[in-house]
């Protein structure tokens, strides 16, 4: 098997050679020339049932070459049997709790998630009844009709790590997803530890450029069928030119990812003990890693940070505004360095009362960190920081 360095580069791109070209195309076709109807209709039937074309893929909203090179790739790099695009992350958890059967079911779950994974649990919308637990927890936590045990690792926003295989263990029979964009299957494949279903929120590091909205699960061949299924039974595909995007995205990934790691982990170890900062959240710092999970469960600390500024949600909200270099808005995962205040926005819709328990502080800011010149990013961190504790 390539190393991942290679594998970013070439997955997806079997095909080309056969094509005749160098780049991926881009095929923004919404209907598909027929060869005979007899072969139209077998091709409906295996595109029904979750499969993939032999000839043609009818119809965009069942099957697309573009978006299939980009899932061959992700899929490889997680290792997969099967990765199934979606139009957003959020299509991407909804699917995955409708092809795991947990509509209607017993779901159990780990916090701190991605805010709108947690309130798309906690508002039952799907009919899910959630269960809250801890690392520690899950297997008491499980009922006779629990469907799916539920993690991210880095948690967002406090970048807590949780060990997979424990919880794998903990789960039984119990499949588990794993939320893995914070770490991207560069620092982290969840499949090797056990997980089921690898969630990514491509929005994030896979696209990392800040111009595409998408997610992706990578799962078994069995598994993928069905989430497949879903994606055609409710429309949640993912448009070719995202696709495209995201794919012509992926060479670099590595080098993002590795580049935006080592600025992080700069800065954490800045921030710690800064008179402004009253707490600072990432993995490199041993604190932050009791159970030695980088280096056995991660090949890297990661590219996200959080802090506890002194003086709470006003000293927050000062931070964010005196900032001129780094860019204060959501999302993460760009080549450029974003904060946001967890509280007051990704995670507003999380139950204020679980807040204090799983780490959001009024004063906690979330920094994605980008592959600027680390002193540039520092000047501008630390300038902002003085400037909120000087009122």
């Amino acid at each position: 098997m390539n190393r991942l360095e290679t594998q970013v580069v070439h997955g997806g791109r079997e095909d080309l050679g056969e094509l005749g070209v160098h780049a991926p195309p881009l095929d923004r076709s919404t209907t598909y020339p027929l060869h005979s109807l007899a072969l139209g209709t077998e091709e409906i039937d295996e595109l029904a049932a979750g499969g993939h074309p032999r000839s043609s893929p009818i119809y965009a909203r069942l099957y697309n070459p573009t978006v299939a090179r980009w899932e061959r790739a992700i899929a490889g790099l997680e290792h997969a049997d099967e990765a199934v695009a979606f139009g957003s992350g959020m299509a991407a958890v909804t699917a995955t709790l409708l092809a795991a059967g947990a509509a209607g079911r017993h779901v159990v779950a780990l916090r701190p998630l991605y805010g709108g994974t947690d309130h798309l649990l906690a508002s039952g919308l799907l009919g899910t009844r959630t269960t809250w637990a801890t690392p520690a927890t899950v297997a008491e936590a499980i009922e006779d009709d629990t469907a799916l045990v539920v993690m991210e690792t880095p948690a967002n926003p406090t970048v807590a790590l949780v060990d997979i295989a424990a919880v794998v263990a903990q789960a039984g029979e119990v499949p588990v997803l794993v939320d893995n964009t914070f770490a991207t299957p560069i620092l982290q494949r969840p499949r090797d530890h056990g997980a089921t279903w690898v969630l990514h929120s491509a929005t994030k590091f896979l696209g990392g450029h800040g111009d595409t909205v998408a997610g992706i699960v990578a799962t078994d061949r069995e598994r993928g069928r069905a989430l497949r299924q879903v994606r055609i039974a409710t429309g949640a595909v993912l448009d070719p030119q995202a696709a495209y995007l995201l794919h012509r995205s992926l060479p670099t990934l590595a080098l993002r990812v590795r580049a935006a790691q080592d600025n992080a982990s700069e800065l954490a170890k800045r921030l710690d003990g800064h008179r402004g900062v009253a707490r600072v959240l990432h993995p490199s710092l041993p604190e932050c890693d009791p159970d030695g999970l980088v280096g056995r469960q991660m090949d890297g600390p990661g590219a996200v940070l959080a802090i506890e500024v002194a003086g709470g949600e006003v000293a927050a909200a000062r931070v964010m505004e005196a900032v001129e270099l780094v860019t204060p808005a959501v999302s993460l995962g760009s080549t450029d360095t974003l904060i946001e205040h967890p509280a007051g926005l990704t995670h507003r819709s999380v139950d204020a009362e679980a807040h204090a328990a799983i780490g959001i502080t009024p004063g906690l800011l979330r920094v994605s960190v980008g592959i600027e010149a680390v002193d540039d990013l520092w000047d501008d961190l630390e300038r902002a920081i003085l400037v909120a504790a000087a009122g």
